[in-house]
């Protein structure tokens, strides 16, 4: 699926992307730094029922929510990750393996800790300031 939006519209995004039939509950998101990972990861987890404000985990690297059906909601932010082996030592495997909803931002720190059944999501930023979005599930 290729999706090409403005900021204004994230919403109806993150609505496109839970209606893939069988999408995958391990996403990765892949895009520059400032391109919008974070606002539509927000996104969807709102349009998957969370109440509570979502954030970015930057410094604790996982945010956990829940959602109004008590499904588990995993908001990963890997950037501040030194090597996949603080990773592992972590457990983020056992997370991502959880069979919960886990959003991944910069999943390329931890390459073979990501499940290979997974959907990727790729953000670019176009010239007239529009983003173009690939979902591969």
């Amino acid at each position: 699926m290729i999706i090409r939006f403005s900021l204004e519209e994230i919403n109806a995004v993150a609505k496109q992307i839970l209606a893939v039939p069988s999408l995958k509950k391990v996403i990765t998101f892949h895009a520059q730094m400032g391109a919008g990972k974070t606002t539509l990861i927000k996104e969807i987890v709102k349009e998957l029922g969370v109440k509570d404000n979502s954030s970015s985990p930057t410094f604790s690297l996982v945010n956990e929510y829940r959602t109004h059906r008590g499904e588990i909601v995993y908001h990963f932010d890997l950037y501040r990750l030194n090597s996949e082996e603080e990773g592992y030592d972590m457990g983020l495997d056992e997370y991502f393996y959880s069979d919960d909803w886990c959003f991944i931002e910069w999943p390329e720190k931890t390459p073979n800790l990501i499940p290979i059944d997974h959907a990727h999501i790729s953000i670019k930023v176009l010239a007239d300031g529009k983003r173009e979005l690939v979902l591969n599930n």
